[in-house]
This record gives structure tokens, sequence and C-alpha cells, in this order.
């Protein structure tokens, strides 16, 4: 496999990202995300294999949106919305890049730590996270988030987690 490239995300990049990745129904995903960045709220990177987008993951500066999150981390930035795409392109060390870069990121600016969200369900992400040093302090939480569909009526997702956190050195 050729080498992924990592960047921050730029305005011309979210129609590529649409064609390559699509938002599910009308959500807009990737021009929200790249919004928040601009605003200075959140980096969103994006992984490239050979000019073509496939993974992504934002780094949100301000934590978890989860109340719960904030309460026992607070001032810890979240890796968010982590993705690799197509399938069969996971398990590949993609989404391993991804995380390093958002790391690297959250040192530079000075943080001592980082974390993410991983769905009770999501067991292949969660044995990732633990081999990269995310440490489960048993911050569970309800992720709540909707979409629209194509037909532009709204559903709300509802969804058990965990936070993970990871000291950055």
């Amino acid at each position: 496999m050729a080498e992924v490239r990592i960047a921050e995300c730029r305005e011309e990049d979210v129609d590529l990202l649409e064609r390559h990745m699509p938002s599910p129904g009308r959500s807009a995903f990737h021009a929200r995300r790249h919004e928040r960045q601009r605003r200075g709220l959140s980096t969103y990177l994006v992984a490239w294999l050979d000019g073509v987008p496939v993974g992504h993951g934002e780094i949100r500066w301000n934590g978890c949106d989860a109340p719960e999150v904030r309460a026992r981390h607070p001032g810890c930035p979240e890796i968010n919305a982590l993705a690799v795409w197509p399938p069969e392109l996971r398990s590949r060390g993609i989404g391993t890049t991804l995380i390093r870069a958002a790391e690297q990121r959250a040192r530079q600016r000075g943080h001592a730590a980082i974390g993410l969200g991983v769905e009770d369900g999501n067991h292949a992400a969660a044995r990732l996270y633990l081999r990269l040093g995310y440490q489960d302090h048993d911050c569970p939480y309800l992720n709540r988030y909707d979409h629209l569909d194509r037909h532009g009526v709204r559903h709300e997702v509802v969804e058990h987690c965990r936070f993970l956190v990871k000291p950055l050195p």
C-alpha cells in the first residue's frame, strides 16, 4: 500500500470528501467539520492515499460534548468522527496514522492528554485505542447526534460509549 498522507481539511477538499465519503443523507458532515475548523474550534484531519480521501478525524479542542465527560476530563481535547473508508482499507494503519497526527497536534498545543469515545459494541476500535495507549477511566456516556436523511427527515442517534484518555508525554 502507498504511503498515507495526513493533512488538515481545506475548503476545496469538502466536495472531494463528499464524492468519496458521502455524508449520511443531507447532513453536510464534512462541511460542518470544516466550518468548525475555520472558526478555530477544531482541526479536521483527512487521510489521503494516492490523491483520494480515505479517512478523517476531527480534533475538538473544547473536548467532548457530553457533560459527564467534560466534568471528568475538563480541558481534554477529543478525537471525534474517526473513520476509514472504504471498509476494505480498515486494519491497514490508516486509523493509527490519523490518531498519531491528532496526538502530535495536541502535544504541539501544549495539551497533557487527548481522549476519544468508543461505542460499547465497537470492539475492534476499542482494541486499537487500548493498544495505542488510551486508558479506560470508567467514564460511560451517551453520544447523541442527529442527521437528515435524503428525504429531509431528522433521525436522532443515541450510542452508549465510554471515553478513553491517553496522556501525552
